[in-house]
């Protein structure tokens, strides 16, 4: 392993795409997330990688690009955000259909409009139903290690389907963390070389990608990517076994931080975890039995895990950096609340959607929602199901 350095996520990003050495990288530049393909870009123009850079015209050819040549047996990766991510939508979508091993790192920013460049998950969970794995990282070494190990999970003959690596966008993209990278043998070694199942450029295993598929055998290639991602709740723990023995650095569907004997409880995604962990600390100092749950995979959703480690907890506060526009709460606040269905008026829940646009949250204001859930254990009640923290009167 070499040593700890400091580098902002998206150098880490770039980083660990330089030691991972794809085949074919096709990509296009947008906020926040340019910076990890240009540094790619340096790797390709100086030789450190012998990588086929393909600069395309937009976001759409890029998924496009990426999708011809992981069809055509090569280890492909692109990376987007935001509104890069809604124009690749069609095929986004055709990606996980065909059962391509991609990677994509996405920077997380707010959708427009009105334009704003900043942090929200409102790309991410715009694209949650589109068959993709998705794993969320709180820092950058988080970015780095889920990289590394999406692309094991990806390519594993009994999942064999797309990966999102997402990151908070400047938070985490533009701030400079120390992280310890693994050493470029190791990783090769972790990786393996690729061996596609199909490739639309072997003459000796004749393969059809993208055919007219109607009622005869569509429902079937849908149920089959469920069956994917069904074993991706497997391969996902099996990976982060391997790469804990590699690292030293624990991965499964989540953290689970001084769960054990709380009451009170937050789950959410990303960078805010990190300072949600000491509001927890400091609560614990006062004597409150706060804990969290950060959530790592998002996609497919580790319903029956998420039952185990929450069926003590009296209060649960579902953070959300999206809506829905439903007005029933946010895209996790809807997974949990399906996921604990059964769990009846054991479980009290509340919805916080915080952070659009890259709104920020400190320490004090995660502080007083753990109080507000405090609250509610008290006496017995939820004043407001959804809420809007943060947003002016």
């Amino acid at each position: 392993m070499s040593e700890q350095i400091a580098l902002t996520g998206n150098e880490a990003l770039a980083l660990a795409m330089k030691q991972i050495n794809p085949d074919v990288v096709a990509a296009y530049p947008i906020t926040p997330q340019t910076e990890v393909v240009q540094l790619f870009s340096q790797f390709v123009a100086d030789g450190v990688v012998d990588t086929e850079f393909v600069t395309v015209e937009s976001e759409h050819s890029a998924m496009s690009a990426t999708v011809g040549a992981s069809a055509g047996g090569a280890r492909a990766m692109t990376a987007t955000s935001a509104n890069g991510l809604a124009l690749m939508w069609e095929i986004v979508y055709i990606a996980a259909s065909t059962r391509l091993p991609i990677v994509m790192p996405v920077v997380n920013r707010a959708l427009s409009g009105p334009i704003n460049i900043h942090c929200d998950h409102s790309d991410a969970m715009g694209a949650r139903d589109s068959g993709w794995l998705q794993l969320f990282g709180e820092n950058a070494q988080a970015a780095y290690d889920n990289v590394i190990q999406a692309l094991r999970i990806a390519e594993h003959r009994d999942v064999m389907l797309p990966v999102m690596v997402n990151m908070d966008g400047f938070i985490i993209s533009h701030a400079v963390e120390n992280i310890k990278p693994l050493a470029d043998q190791d990783i090769r070694d972790f990786i393996g070389e690729y061996q596609p199942a199909y490739s639309l450029l072997d003459p000796d295993q004749t393969t059809t990608y993208g055919p007219l598929d109607l009622q005869d055998f569509y429902f079937e290639h849908k149920r089959q990517q469920v069956d994917g991602l069904e074993h991706a709740l497997e391969v996902v723990l099996d990976i982060g076994r391997e790469f804990y023995q590699l690292t030293g650095r624990d991965y499964g569907y989540f953290e689970k931080y001084r769960l054990d004997d709380a009451e009170i409880a937050l789950i959410g995604l990303a960078s805010t975890m990190g300072t949600a962990r000491e509001a927890v600390n400091n609560l614990r100092k006062e004597g409150i039995k706060a804990g969290l749950i950060n959530l790592r995979l998002f996609r497919p959703f580790p319903v029956q895990a998420l039952r185990e480690a929450l069926q003590d907890i009296k209060v649960l506060g579902v953070m959300d950096r999206a809506d829905t526009f439903s007005l029933n709460g946010g895209p996790l606040f809807g997974e949990i609340r399906n996921t604990l269905f059964d769990f009846g008026n054991k479980l009290k829940i509340v919805n916080y959607i915080y952070g659009l646009g890259g709104r920020d949250i400190n320490l004090s204001d995660l502080e007083g929602i753990f109080r507000q859930l405090l609250e509610v254990k008290e006496n017995g009640k939820v004043k407001q199901l959804v809420n809007y923290y943060g947003v002016r009167e």
